[in-house]
């Protein structure tokens, strides 16, 4: 699994001009599933993500986690995360999981990080969507189950 997390003041994800999904301080994580992946990958990521201490604490450190702060997290499906673009112009997306095992790991991601007990809002999986968000920061982090970055 691949994920870019952006810390946010807000976001919110809107799909046939109806705001499907929206949060206030926290991250957004636009989450790609792998074809080798399972159900490993999906603790990994969501403890890694619920964990990351990118949050200032009273000092301005980034020492405190989305549990430390409460914060809220907005999680949209995006499969070109695996677009391999190293050859040629196009990307590649051999990697990326299938429609149907990708949904299944999605979803498992979206209830492994409920059961941290935070605000966890949803995009639509596969369809087109429209992400707004204000990058607090900026913060932006690139997290990899398979630890290739």
């Amino acid at each position: 699994m691949r994920a870019v997390i952006q810390r946010v003041s807000q976001a919110n994800v809107i799909v046939d001009e109806n705001i499907k999904g929206k949060i206030k301080k926290g991250f957004l994580v636009l989450l790609g599933v792998e074809e080798d992946d399972d159900e490993k990958d999906v603790i990994y990521m969501a403890e890694k993500i619920i964990n990351l201490r990118v949050f200032e604490d009273e000092n301005e450190k980034m020492n405190l986690s989305l549990l430390d702060i409460k914060g809220e997290m907005l999680v949209v499906s995006q499969f070109t995360l695996l677009g391999d673009c190293r050859k040629g112009r196009r990307p590649n997306f051999m990697n990326a999981a299938h429609p149907e095992k990708a949904n299944e790991l999605y979803i498992k991601f979206i209830k492994k990080c409920r059961e941290f007990k935070l605000n966890i809002q949803t995009g639509v999986f596969q369809a087109h969507m429209q992400v707004n968000l204000c990058n607090d920061g900026p913060v932006t982090m690139l997290v990899d189950s398979k630890k290739n970055f």
